[in-house]
């Protein structure tokens, strides 16, 4: 354990210009990226590793005015985010949160993954996320009815014994 202490704070006190590669057997060290590109992060899926990544100058961006419930607050401002990526044509529109800027970062993330859908179709990882989500949530639910299933065998196994006439000896 103690040669990993070095490779983690290498790891920690490395420049964003790095990139982690790594492999199931040997962990490679960071490779530099080319001079120009920048380290984009998404926050929260870390698991979505690879999705697209953005280039901005195909990326038209408005902001317009929301919809739904909160009253003037939400139909006075415009921090509805309205994202299009021009070469495929899909267009995000993000109205989570009161803040222009958390809009704006979840739509791009949306984008991501939209994009990442549409470039590899059943490939995606998010298709197959969804695929696995579905597939252990028919798993559960069989499970369940299993279960259900053998507690009424039971209990009419436990109601026929305790019926009168039926004792052998």
């Amino acid at each position: 354990m103690s040669a990993f202490v070095p490779i983690t704070s290498f790891v920690r006190s490395a420049s964003c210009r790095l990139t982690w590669k790594g492999s199931p057997r040997v962990l490679q060290l960071l490779t530099p990226n080319p001079a120009g590109l920048t380290c984009v992060l998404a926050a929260g899926k870390k698991d979505l590793i690879n999705l697209p990544v953005l280039v901005e100058d195909e990326l038209e961006e408005q902001f317009v005015r929301g919809s739904g419930p909160g009253g003037q607050a939400t139909n006075k401002t415009s921090n509805c985010v309205v994202l299009k990526h021009i070469p495929t044509g899909i267009v995000v529109k993000c109205h989570q949160t009161r803040s222009v800027d958390i809009n704006r970062k979840r739509a791009r993330e949306i984008m991501r993954e939209k994009l990442d859908v549409a470039y590899k179709g059943d490939l995606s990882e998010v298709v197959l996320k969804k695929k696995e989500s579905v597939l252990r949530k028919q798993e559960k639910r069989r499970k369940a009815n299993e279960n259900l299933e053998r507690k009424r065998l039971f209990k009419d196994a436990l109601a026929a014994d305790s019926k009168p006439g039926s004792d052998t000896v």
